[in-house]
């Protein structure tokens, strides 16, 4: 014969088996309804959605365990204490709790909603209890996502163009100056100095001439080296 036994899973992941299977295990399973009186028909039963099932255990855990021959679990806690302790610390956690029958087709998530336990009839070899829970449903949120109207950035204004550069044009120097366009006999550095081109020479590496404002000749620079002022 298939072993038949009621397994609780934790949200711990820890599974224990109720040491003795209980003599009963009932599912109440119901839907909710509302009477009304239509006319013509007289009462109706309006049927709803199914409820949450309902599910009470009622067994007995002995003090030691391991030394009652009348225990049905293949698995076995060291105590009665530690089951009390376990379906507890379940209870108080607030998370539910996986039920399993082995052999059939129940296996449900559930809260315990209660644990009642106890001494009866001055048996002290072993406590009754009885455990209450109901069918637990995760309820997700959903997340809705409102589209605000996106209005448009303003574009950024074009940089002005860069002012060209010519004979004669006034410019701020920053490099070396050379005896030629060609950068032979290479000088003095010129460091944010006002100057004035006065020749061009197109293709060359250092192709402007610069000179003071007066007309003083200063040297040949690098097109890198000048901006227009």
């Amino acid at each position: 014969m298939e072993h038949m036994g009621v397994y609780l899973t934790n949200s711990k992941n820890k599974t224990i088996e109720l040491p003795v299977a209980p003599a009963e295990f009932l599912i109440k399973k119901e839907k909710d309804s509302e009477k009304a009186v239509i006319l013509g028909l007289g009462e109706i039963n309006r049927m709803g959605l199914n409820k949450a099932i309902d599910l009470s255990i009622e067994s007995t855990l002995p003090v030691n365990p391991k030394q009652a021959p009348w225990c049905t679990a293949q698995k076995l806690l060291s105590s009665a204490q530690a089951y009390i302790d376990w379906l507890n610390a379940a209870k108080d956690s607030s998370k539910p709790v996986r039920v399993v029958l082995s052999g059939t087709h129940m296996n449900l998530s559930a809260n315990i909603v209660s644990f009642e336990y106890g001494f009866q009839d001055g048996n002290s070899n072993e406590y009754a209890y009885t455990l209450a829970l109901t069918e637990y449903h995760e309820i997700k949120a959903i997340k809705t996502v409102i589209k605000q109207k996106v209005v448009p950035k303003k574009p950024a204004p074009r940089p002005k163009p860069p002012k060209k550069i010519g004979i004669g044009s006034t410019v701020i120097v920053n490099g070396r100056l050379h005896r030629d366009s060609y950068g032979s006999g290479p000088g003095v550095t010129e460091r944010n100095a006002t100057r004035k081109i006065n020749f061009i020479a197109k293709g060359r590496k250092y192709p402007y001439h610069v000179t003071l404002l007066n007309g003083g000749w200063r040297g040949w620079v690098t097109a890198g080296s000048v901006k227009a002022k």
